[in-house]
């Protein structure tokens, strides 16, 4: 497929206005056509078939075939790029969905105000570009947590991701089973009414107990923080204990959560005691922070273009010149225990 082509589009929907609104918002822009709409999963997948698009917008809840089954008989039959459109009501359908192979997410509003239309659209926009360039990843069992947590974290592991990055973040979870002793903060670019669940779902996956940060949360050794949607993430210290704080953002804040902003919190507290770790994603945030933690002592790896879903985030951290390591996704939560072990 050549730049020029636009980008081919199966809406699958049992809400007719549903269909007829997304189709809008996709056709809004010439980059984009949508060739063909399907009511249900069975439908959808007779035209995944016989259509070849290049990306799936999904509903889950549909008569007859359902969106969990319509996932799985697609991989096994027509691998394709899927973005489930999904309500707020529904958060942890989202990640199940996310297991089992869709590419990403958009929250479906709940009223439809013009603005909100707008920010839809763009959204839609974006995900639907960055999903023909998806690549798959091997998804690994998930390890038992142990009943006997270490002492005293090895280092801290601040990890930003964006696009594609749910998944990639659980498989860095589950590789990094063989050494709970890391605390970790993660930034994941994700509306605010899905941290909390994304949070609970990973919290299930081994070692470390997983947990979206609230204001006055203590950093701790065998524990996860995901950044809470809408707000950063940030660390101090205060009476010799590790304080997380969650400012909602500024002005200038791109983001929110920003990877950036998590990463220079970082820098500034724990110093050369830093790692941070750029997963997939689009656009540049976690690329000045990058610069930070090498500035400060500490080291910066990003996912290497080979497994990353989208190369934006690892690549702008790249090129800054910061980064230490560039390795596939299944080769970075090894590489953290090694450096765990290395560090004791």
């Amino acid at each position: 497929m050549s730049a020029l082509e636009p980008v081919k589009v199966l809406v699958v929907d049992d809400s007719a206005h549903n269909r007829r609104l997304l189709t809008e918002l996709l056709e809004s822009s010439p980059d984009v056509k949508v060739v063909g709409t399907a009511c249900d999963g069975n439908e959808g997948l007779r035209q995944v078939l016989a259509l070849h698009p290049d990306v799936v917008t999904l509903d889950l809840e549909m008569p007859r075939l359902g969106g969990y089954s319509f996932l799985r008989l697609l991989k096994s039959s027509a691998p394709t790029p899927v973005i489930v459109i999904s309500s707020y009501a529904h958060k942890t359908d989202v990640f199940k969905a996310l297991e089992l192979g869709a590419f990403d997410f958009i929250a479906k509003p709940a009223k439809p105000t013009p603005d909100v239309l707008e920010k839809l659209r763009k959204e839609l926009h974006e995900k639907v570009q960055a999903a023909r360039l998806v690549r798959t990843a091997e998804v690994k069992p998930a390890a038992r947590k142990p009943k006997v947590m270490p002492l005293e974290p090895s280092f801290v592991v601040g990890i930003g991701a964006s696009t594609g990055g749910p998944p990639a973040v659980q498989r860095l979870l589950e590789s990094l089973a063989p050494e709970p002793s890391m605390s970790l903060l993660v930034c994941q670019h994700m509306p605010k009414q899905f941290t909390r669940a994304f949070a609970e779902r990973l919290d299930k996956l081994g070692p470390f107990t997983v947990r979206e940060a609230q204001e006055g949360d203590l950093l701790a050794p065998g524990h996860v923080f995901i950044a809470p949607g809408g707000r950063q993430l940030v660390v101090y210290r205060q009476n010799g204990q590790y304080v997380l704080g969650t400012p909602p953002p500024t002005m200038q804040d791109k983001h929110a959560p920003s990877v950036d902003r998590l990463f220079m919190s970082l820098a500034e507290v724990f110093g050369s005691k830093t790692i941070g770790v750029v997963l997939t994603g689009m656009g540049s945030d976690g690329a000045v922070g990058a610069k930070v933690i090498r500035k400060a002592g500490g080291e910066v790896w990003a996912e290497s273009e080979e497994t990353a879903v989208i190369y934006g985030m690892p690549q702008e951290a790249v090129a800054t010149g910061a980064v230490s390591r560039v390795l596939p996704l299944g080769e970075i939560g090894p590489a953290l225990v090694d450096l765990a072990r290395k560090r004791r």
